[in-house]
């Protein structure tokens, strides 16, 4: 296998690891928990998963994978309820999997190509490492937001049973 397909594979691979993780959280919250902000300048857990779904969208499907770019950034952070937990989370699935289908098919080609995406020019590599860092932060800040709102241990770090 190339290096450039264990890179793809490994990225579309962590996305989706972080959606388990995020439906885990969903699982725990309740809708009020979701929408609950400290303060002002905070973002919900449900801001964080309208904006991981628009970033991926905007940067993937649409910056890597040439789908029409139909974010509005602007209203991942205002929105303040209305949308129960298992729509963020069928959302959020349905778009990274649509990512991780455009990752999975780049070639080496694809990766060094320089794109134009959100006013900026990252190659393919960029790209898609700057929305699986992105979607790694985010995932964390709803991880802890889940445990605080929760008390609970997810029990999502667990190390791997050994044989």
């Amino acid at each position: 296998m190339s290096v450039a397909s264990l890179f793809l594979n490994a990225s579309a691979a962590k996305l989706r690891q972080s959606v388990n993780r995020i439906e885990v959280c969903l699982g725990k919250l309740t809708d009020d928990q979701i929408w609950a902000r400290g303060h002002e300048t905070e973002n919900a857990v449900g801001n964080l998963i309208l904006h991981l779904a628009g970033n991926v969208r905007q940067w993937i499907v649409s910056g890597l994978g040439g789908a029409a770019d139909t974010r509005v950034r602007e209203v991942e952070f205002a929105t303040r309820s209305g949308i129960p937990a298992a729509e963020l989370a069928s959302l959020l699935k349905q778009v990274v999997d649509e990512g991780a289908a455009v990752i999975e098919g780049m070639t080496a080609e694809r990766l060094t190509h320089v794109y134009d995406i959100q006013g900026r020019t990252p190659t393919g590599v960029d790209a898609v490492l700057n929305v699986v860092e992105h979607f790694g932060q985010h995932t964390g800040q709803i991880i802890y937001a889940t445990k605080y709102l929760t008390g609970e241990d997810l029990k999502l770090m667990s190390p791997p049973v050994k044989k």
